[in-house]
């Protein structure tokens, strides 16, 4: 979704990073507990 809107957007050559996290990443981000990590611990 990221690199499609940076197409869209005429930014894609400025974008030199894009996390495949996903909705996992946003959930660690907002400070939820993550199912495996958690079962990692």
């Amino acid at each position: 979704d990221t690199g499609l809107a940076a197409k869209q957007c005429g930014v894609a050559d400025k974008v030199s990073y894009i996390s495949t996290g996903g909705g996992a990443f946003l959930h660690m981000m907002e400070g939820k507990k993550l199912p495996g990590v958690t079962a990692l611990e």
